[in-house]
């Protein structure tokens, strides 16, 4: 068997490491001329790790993230709702990790490289169509610089070209752009002193007005952390078409950004200096699709953001991704028809995955945060006066449980 993937993100590098653990030839087509440490924080949760640990990379998450250990998630003016353990600290049996995008991705091309062969992956090629039949799919690619058109056969056809997918396009030509909420983002990260012991993430705020803080990675110094922040705020009306294509690399307007700091209140960092000392600031629309009806045509497939884009909520889109490569190679390599094994993926992925974007939609596990809100605009002084803890802890674990990322499923051989 072999497997062309599009799109070297997280999800299609995973996939082939996945699928050359088991034996499957693949080949990677990525339309960038080259590939670089785009984006900023994720996060890693031990269900996803679980996959990659299986893949041998666990030392080298080491090496270039953080080991969560703690998330607080306050009220946009600085009092705690609820802090939980992360990782280990909770009794998973992996740690969970804080990661800069662009050197998870590094890491996972080196490995696809050291693993498959250099030439593994091939940048500069735009998915410009495909056609299949008994015998098997053809992927058809235009040279970025030359537009001489290339053909790359197999025998299934993998698309993880993220949420402005080329195979999608082609599969769905009458979906439209993606589906903004009305939230802008910014987002950066800059060298800055350790806060909570320098393993914990903060989130702060709701939907409308949110601030998320945690490091990603060592620091210049002792003491000091590569650290993430994000602001995210309802600039719009959701629904209404985005204001600009959602774009890892688009710069931010840092005098926009000022104008919403205040805010927020966070007794733990000063938040206003850390975007001060950001030397680079990035601002996307926050973005998602409607859930597809089918991901799988034939040959032909959709993995990652490419099926089914998520609001980065929960800490879901990269280990999602994650997860459909896993199922992708199991079902590739126990069945003989590749049309039967791809169909088993959907019905393994398609449901989950589906349940957990229209989660997100109405403010994944951090809803526990809209709820105290909506019940205290102004901040609070006694917790219990204003929503019982059991309250709160229901609307995590039951998100935790259906993103597969409880302790039960995680332990689960």
């Amino acid at each position: 068997m072999k497997v062309v993937i599009v799109g070297a993100g997280i999800g299609g590098l995973t996939a082939a490491l996945r699928l050359h653990r088991e034996g499957v030839e693949c080949a990677v087509y990525e339309q960038s001329a080259r590939i670089g440490e785009l984006g900023v924080g994720i996060n890693a949760l031990p269900h996803a790790v679980k996959e990659l640990a299986a893949l041998g990379l666990l030392d080298q998450l080491d090496e270039i993230g953080i080991r969560t250990r703690e998330l607080s998630y306050t009220h946009r003016l600085g009092q705690v709702i609820l802090r939980k353990p992360c990782g280990l600290d909770a009794g998973f049996t992996l740690p969970q990790y804080c990661l800069h995008r662009g050197r998870l991705r590094d890491l996972l091309l080196r490995a696809v490289q050291t693993r498959l062969g250099p030439d593994a992956v091939r940048t500069g090629y735009r998915l410009t169509g495909f056609d299949q039949d008994a015998q098997g799919v053809r992927a058809h690619f235009g040279e970025r610089d030359s537009g001489v058109p290339v053909t790359a056969t197999g025998d299934v056809l993998v698309a993880a070209d993220g949420i402005h997918s080329a195979a999608r396009s082609l599969l769905f030509p009458e979906e439209g752009p993606p589906r903004w909420n009305g939230v802008l983002m910014w987002r950066g990260a800059a060298d800055w002193p350790e806060f909570g012991g320098g393993a914990s993430m903060i989130v702060s705020g709701g939907t409308a007005a949110k601030l998320v803080i945690y490091p990603i990675g060592p620091g210049k110094s002792a003491g000091s952390r590569l650290t993430n922040w994000a602001v995210c705020v309802r600039t719009g009306r959701p629904g209404s078409p985005p204001p600009d294509r959602q774009d890892w690399a688009k710069p931010g307007d840092r005098a926009e950004l000022a104008r919403h700091l205040g805010r927020f209140r966070c007794p733990a960092v000063d938040h206003a200096a850390l975007v001060g000392a950001t030397e680079e600031i990035f601002e996307f629309p926050m973005c998602d699709r409607d859930p597809l009806p089918a991901w799988s045509h034939g040959r032909v497939t959709l993995l990652g953001d490419a099926a089914h884009p998520m609001y980065p909520m929960g800490s879901n889109g990269a280990g999602q991704a994650i997860l459909d490569a896993s199922s992708l190679a199991w079902h590739l390599t126990r069945r003989s028809d590749p049309v039967e094994a791809l169909r088993a993926y959907e019905a393994d992925r398609l449901p989950a995955t589906s349940d957990i974007v229209l989660r997100n939609r109405r403010g994944g596990p951090e809803n526990v945060i809209d709820e105290v809100e909506r019940r205290a605009p102004e901040g609070f002084t006694r917790l219990e006066d204003v929503i019982d803890t059991a309250t709160l802890e229901a609307i995590v674990s039951g998100y935790a449980q259906a993103s597969g990322a409880s302790q039960q499923q995680v332990n689960r051989a």
